[in-house]
């Protein structure tokens, strides 16, 4: 169990636990981290807000420096994943294996440089938009759903290709897993947010599965590069949905 925790910090994070060897039993189990993992972000970036307010700067420069702090806390990886996915779909002309071919292309393209810009001024944006308290749960909630969604994805859907580093998550998934990491996310959630926290939580799997199956539909299953594509989305679609909610009559 421990080793399993230690393979989801090292892979959602830049702590540098080195860990280089690792059977196929404890990468599956460390998907039941996933979300802990992400929640320990949001506590990071809470945490800088915090500091950053204190020292007195404006919302927006708050906002720009909470979107790089997380993109240096997980070594960009999921953005590289985004920048990945987008060159595919764009270039790709709906060949499955010319896709998948443009995924492990080492360069990024210009849909691939549009998307990343695309999706981190999204984030700045929606932060800043957020009231001071909304703020730190919208922080807390798109980190914990976002890593959940990952598991959620690698559960539903199969394998795109014959060999990948995300291919040993997939075959090593299990329901115990699974259903585990959704009670820790669901519990999280309304903890932090009570009801409205389900309805995000909901939304955020519903964008998901069609996000999923939308890449599924085009490669035949999903890769390590879509999954880290689908997270930085989900993060956008949970501060989206919390900014709607927030200016909403009904709440």
């Amino acid at each position: 169990m421990i080793k399993a925790l230690f393979l989801a910090v090292q892979f959602l994070t830049i702590v540098p636990l080195k860990i280089k060897h690792a059977d196929a039993k404890d990468l599956g189990l460390s998907l039941l981290y996933f979300p802990a993992m992400g929640l320990l972000l949001g506590l990071v970036l809470v945490f800088l807000d915090h500091i950053f307010v204190f020292l007195g700067f404006q919302p927006w420069v708050i906002g720009i420096l909470l979107t790089v702090s997380l993109i240096l806390a997980t070594g960009a990886i999921h953005l590289d994943g985004l920048a990945d996915t987008v060159d595919a779909l764009a270039g790709g002309g709906g060949d499955r294996e010319r896709m998948l071919q443009i995924m492990r292309d080492p360069h990024i393209g210009v849909m691939g440089v549009l998307g990343l810009v695309s999706v981190v001024l999204l984030k700045i944006a929606f932060l800043v938009s957020l009231d001071g308290q909304t703020v730190l749960k919208a922080l807390l909630m798109m980190c914990l759903l976002s890593r959940w969604v990952m598991v959620f994805l690698m559960f539903i859907f199969p394998y795109a290709r014959q060999e990948g580093k995300a291919k040993v998550y997939i075959l090593q998934r299990s329901k115990t897993v699974f259903i585990s990491s959704l009670i820790i996310t669901l519990l999280c959630a309304v903890l932090l947010m009570g009801f409205k926290g389900l309805l995000v939580l909901v939304f955020a799997a519903v964008c998901a599965y069609e996000l999923g199956d939308f890449i599924n539909r085009r490669l035949g299953g999903i890769t390590g590069d879509t999954i880290g594509g689908i997270n930085e989305l989900s993060e956008i679609l949970v501060l989206f949905f919390l900014f709607i909610i927030e200016r909403s009559f009904i709440w």
